[in-house]
């Protein structure tokens, strides 16, 4: 932002030297990038951080002096006369887009003469580096730079109807801009248009068929609101950048929109006559009558930042920024309320910053001990953290991936087909345009480039976020994700998975369903339920999943949805005194189905084997010569336990007795 010496002490005194006037803005977050004489004047450039949009125009700035100085600050209050008739009764304004454009205002000025501007205008746009056009350009340029509210002029005359339609692009559209360039527009690009076509790129640039020429007699002067996004996002596909597009982006004060647009006609009146028609037309809603307010507790102030500010000054301050106190407000604290153009103003430590920044950082010593408060750790925190450790104790090692990755990689594991990817169309790295939906693609990669290096066999885990398209009624579309990739086998994956729930919820039980997912060998993937709540899948990748990455082994892979685990765990143990008496174990050979899984034969034994049941644990499965094609033997190991005495043979027979007769009933089982 380039200011204007002159031009700031039309606002507020400058009696102060040039050098000191800087050093006091770069201390106050404004830093100085340079200054350069032009003729008689003085060009200041300052770097104005994306947060302080209201430091885009010189009251901005001026304001900021002010309060630094304690000096009064002279704002314009434009009254521009009017006449009948009213504006409403010759233009009109619709918004068929309020997503992208939530008001608009525009008031009408006929009988103008367009010429040269005076010499002071011309000499205060030089300053700036904008070239003079003509006196009606010059003036909208200059209410830009004075107040930072971009706003633009229409020759009315040429607008179809005398209407102005602010609405999204359609497909096909072209716009010849003033800078003589044709662009083709898409879809979701927010122009303004009149009843048969587009005339203006809102926010951006206005087209060439309705700009101001000497033969314009009548003008339509526009204020609006537009979605920063919406802005930046037709600046960056067009890649057609103007200092109105760099405001928008920023966001600018919706309560201003009126007063930018009676300032402008003013100085329209003044330089280049004409008549104003009474009212404005103002299309869209009206922007919120409920300031925010934030609450400040002056005990606050000295704990954060190390020195006594007494509250008189703490108010003070920030009623000189144009924050109001508001009812409520006692010895100990006081409530604000915000003012529009300081959207950045959310927080009490907000507060506590501006009344560092203003009272002077060189004012706080060196030496001054702030006392510091150390923060606690969230239950997710704490749920992270172990799973950290024990994945690392487990053998596998933490990445860290990006979150965008490319189309290709983006399909080799889809978990979840039905749902598109959501993409970005100016990524930094223009190939690698898709935000994952899986942590899969991402440590797959980092396995190959690892191979590449010679490191063969790394085992690699990351926890971090996906993210989904979002439905309305969904849950979040940023879910957290702990996932492993590894070449160890599908039973030592799962091994894994269960130690570390065992660890985090020792009553929980997690279980692999068989599914056929997507990039899965056949009968070697499975979706991941905690007791009986889906959070992930487990299985063995598919060549045709990993050859396009050239991995040399086989991979397998798990992902967990760290919210679900988050739930299981549990954050007060719970104390069980040793068991007293011994445990009897017995083994059962079953002969199975093919199709009858450990987990069936599991559920079947525990919902039979009694009250004395202490334990059930996979002992082995075996096909071969002695079992028939079709089955598979598995070794389940039973442990029995009292708490009070030592158990009979007995009373073991009896339990093993009903969980073979329970096992050849329910699955067809028979001993081996």
């Amino acid at each position: 932002m380039i200011v204007s010496w002159e031009w700031l002490g039309q606002y507020v005194a400058l009696e102060m030297p040039l050098e000191d006037l800087t050093t006091r803005l770069t201390m106050s977050g404004l830093n100085l990038e340079g200054t350069d004489t032009v003729d008689s004047d003085t060009a200041i450039d300052l770097e104005v951080t994306s947060n302080r949009p209201d430091c885009l125009g010189h009251l901005g700035v001026a304001r900021e002096v002010s309060v630094l100085y304690d000096l009064p600050l002279k704002s314009p209050d434009p009254q521009p006369p009017r006449i009948t008739p009213q504006v409403s009764e010759v233009a009109s304004v619709e918004i068929t887009c309020p997503e992208l454009c939530p008001r608009y205002t525009a008031r009408l000025i006929r009988g103008v003469t367009v010429g040269p501007s005076p010499d002071w205008l011309v000499r205060r746009l030089a300053t700036l580096g904008i070239v003079s056009i003509n006196n009606i350009v010059d003036i909208t340029n200059y209410v830009l730079m004075e107040t930072g509210q971009p706003l633009h002029a229409f020759d009315f005359d040429k607008l179809a109807d005398g209407r102005i339609v602010v609405r999204q692009a359609t497909a096909g559209e072209q716009l010849e801009a003033i800078n003589h360039t044709t662009y083709k527009l898409a879809p979701g690009m927010c122009v303004i248009a009149d009843a048969e076509k587009p005339v203006a790129l809102a926010g951006v640039m206005g087209g060439v068929e309705t700009e101001i020429t000497e033969t314009t007699t009548t003008v339509l002067v526009e204020t609006a609101e537009f979605s920063p996004l919406s802005i930046r996002n037709t600046a960056r596909s067009l890649s057609l950048f103007s200092d109105s597009s760099f405001r928008f982006e920023r966001g600018i004060d919706p309560h201003g929109l009126d007063n930018t647009s009676r300032r402008c006609c003013e100085l329209i009146l003044e330089l280049a006559g004409g008549e104003l028609l009474d009212g404005v037309v103002w299309t869209g809603e009206p922007p919120s009558a409920e300031p925010t307010t934030v609450p400040i507790r002056f005990a606050q102030v000295p704990r954060v930042l190390g020195i006594d500010v007494p509250p008189a000054e703490v108010i003070a301050i920030l009623e000189q920024l144009g924050l109001s106190q508001v009812a409520g407000s006692d010895d100990t604290t006081a409530t604000f309320a915000v003012p529009g153009w300081r959207r950045d103003l959310s927080r009490e430590i907000d507060l506590i910053e501006e009344v560092a920044r203003i009272w002077g950082y060189d004012r706080i010593p060196e030496d001054n001990r702030v006392p510091l408060t150390l923060s606690q750790p969230t239950h997710r925190d704490l749920v992270s953290g172990t799973l950290r450790d024990l994945l690392c104790a487990a053998g596998f090692h933490e990445a860290m991936t990006l979150s965008f990755i490319t189309p290709e990689l983006f399909g080799l594991f889809r978990p979840e087909p039905d749902r598109d990817p959501l993409s970005v169309e100016h990524s930094s790295r223009r190939q690698e345009n898709l935000l994952r939906q899986s942590l899969v693609p991402s440590l797959l990669q980092s396995r190959r480039e690892n191979e590449r290096h010679g490191t063969f066999g790394v085992d690699l885990f990351e926890i971090a976020n996906v993210y989904l398209e979002a439905h309305p009624g969904a849950e979040g579309s940023e879910p957290t994700r702990v996932t492993a990739v590894t070449g160890r086998s599908f039973g030592e994956l799962k091994g894994v998975c269960e130690a570390v729930v065992t660890h985090l919820a020792p009553h929980a039980k997690l279980a692999a369903e068989p599914q056929d997912l997507p990039g899965f060998v056949e009968g070697r993937g499975a979706r991941l339920l905690l007791d009986g709540t889906a959070c992930g899948w487990l299985g063995e990748l598919t060549r045709e999943a990993t050859d396009p990455l050239d991995l040399r082994d086989a991979v397998t892979i798990v992902e967990l949805d760290l919210a679900t685990v988050e739930n299981a765990v549990e954050t007060t143990r719970r104390f069980e005194e040793l068991p007293r008496f011994p445990a009897i174990e017995r083994d059962l050979n079953f002969v199975l189905d093919e199709h009858i899984c450990w987990d069936d034969l599991e559920s079947i034994v525990r919902d039979n084997a009694g009250p004395l049941l202490d334990s059930v644990s996979f002992g082995g499965q075996y096909r071969g010569q002695q079992i028939p094609a079709d089955k598979k033997s598995y070794v389940v190991t039973i442990g029995y336990r009292s708490d009070e005495r030592t158990l009979t043979n007995e009373e073991i027979e009896e339990a093993q007795a009903r969980v073979v007769a329970s096992c050849e009933t329910g699955l067809g089982a028979s001993l081996r």
